[in-house]
C-alpha cells in the first residue's frame, strides 16, 4: 500500500491551509479567503474523473478526444452535508457512446472509488501538542 501525507492546519477562525508537498490549498466554510471544503471535494473529484476517463478512452481505442471540461454542481441541505453532485462531460470530438466514457471514468477514478459507505478519517487526538 502507498501512503501520502499532508499538514491542514487552522490557527484561529474557520479558514485552513493544506499543504500538500509543495503546494498550499486554503480552503474556507465560509467562502471568504478560499473555496468551501465541499467544493474542493467536488473540484478533486472532477479533477480526478475527467483523466480518468481519457485514460480508459486511450486504453479502450479511442481516436483522440480532443479537448474536455467537467461542469460540475453540487446540493447541500441545510447543514451543508453534500446530497449530491452531478457532472456534464464536455468532450470536443463526437462520441458513439458516451455511456461507455462515464463507465470507464468511474472505472478508473480514484477519487469516484473512495466515495462509498465506510470510507472515513481514522483519528487518534494529540492534546498539548502545540
Amino acid at each position: 500500500m502507498n501512503e501520502f501525507s499532508l499538514t491542514t492546519s487552522n490557527p484561529d477562525g474557520y479558514d485552513t491551509e493544506s499543504v500538500i508537498g509543495d503546494f498550499a490549498l486554503a480552503i474556507d466554510p465560509m467562502d471568504e479567503t478560499g473555496p468551501n471544503p465541499n467544493a474542493v471535494l467536488v473540484a478533486d473529484y472532477a479533477s480526478c474523473f475527467l483523466p480518468a476517463v481519457r485514460m480508459g478512452a486511450q486504453q479502450h481505442g479511442y481516436d483522440d478526444l480532443g479537448e474536455m471540461a467537467i461542469e460540475a454542481t453540487a446540493a447541500v441541505d441545510d447543514h451543508d452535508d453534500l446530497q449530491s453532485i452531478a457532472f456534464t462531460l464536455k468532450v470536443e470530438s463526437a462520441v458513439d457512446d458516451p455511456d461507455e466514457l462515464v463507465a470507464l471514468g468511474e472505472e478508473l477514478c480514484h477519487v469516484h472509488a473512495a466515495l462509498r459507505d465506510g470510507l472515513a478519517a481514522d483519528v487518534t487526538v494529540e492534546d498539548e501538542a502545540f
